[in-house]
């Protein structure tokens, strides 16, 4: 039976990721990471929870944490030359060279920014809520670590110990986390330069077919062709083709 050790809290002296951020502030225990970061904005702030109570995911979902088990952070950074809409994608991306760097298993995007294990069944193990300001951009990550499968909330869900690597330190997934958007955020220069080529290379979701699932309601069905300059997803249906900005997007296996 699996019995993990309690894992250490983070340690703020420990995350060490350089400028441009600002020193990681450290909490025990919050409602939402997300509200503490919009509540006092300051560009490159990070806020960090051992637990988070009432986080929210995409789509209005809940997010919570078991304590001392995942990575709930938050940030404040700029707009990019990419544009706002952007900033999920990139995110994203910096969470999968983060787990990539420090972790072990290899990951993949789902657009927007949901981060996959391919060898955990494609289970969902990091997302992202990013939430507009007017001093920029707050993005919320939620990486599940340590949690067991036992604990985890849904059947689609993994987590790093869930997934075969147990053990990893959140202050190192943390530090790894936040050089790796600084790094994203640098590199961009457009939806023609090198972070957006970077994401839709990781991209799980360009040349699958897919369900679309938008908030309204409706579901498209179709193969995922591209991402657009502002960052939405260019999906073929059987009526031609349409951008997908927001919504559900889920990977059809072939059959």
């Amino acid at each position: 039976m699996d019995q993990p050790l309690p894992p250490p809290p983070i340690d703020a002296a420990s995350v060490t990721p350089g400028e441009p951020w600002l020193p990681v502030e450290v909490h025990d225990r919050v409602g939402s990471t997300n509200d503490l970061v919009r509540d006092r904005p300051a560009l490159w702030r990070v806020v960090v929870a051992d637990v988070q109570e009432s986080g929210r995911g995409r789509l209005g979902r809940a997010w919570s944490t078991t304590p001392g088990t995942a990575l709930a952070v938050s940030v404040l950074v700029p707009v990019p030359a990419s544009g706002a809409s952007w900033v999920p994608l990139f995110a994203g991306l910096a969470v999968h060279r983060a787990v990539d760097e420090v972790a072990g298993p290899v990951t993949a995007l789902k657009w927007p920014n949901d981060v996959l294990v391919p060898e955990d069944g494609d289970r969902k193990l990091a997302g992202v809520l990013c939430e507009w300001v007017p001093d920029g951009v707050v993005v919320g990550v939620g990486v599940n670590v340590d949690t067991t499968r036992a604990d985890l909330p849904l059947g689609t869900a993994t987590s790093l110990r869930a997934a075969g690597h147990p053990g990893v330190d959140r202050a190192v997934l943390l530090t790894a986390y936040l050089r790796q958007l600084a790094a994203v955020l640098r590199e961009d220069s457009g939806p023609s330069g090198p972070a957006a080529a970077a994401y839709r290379a990781a991209c799980a979701t360009l040349g699958r077919d897919v369900e679309v699932h938008e908030p309204g309601g409706a579901v498209r069905h179709g193969r995922a062709t591209g991402i657009d300059g502002e960052g939405r997803l260019t999906v073929h249906t059987g009526a031609g083709t349409v951008q997908v900005s927001a919504g559900d997007v889920v990977h059809v296996r072939a059959r």
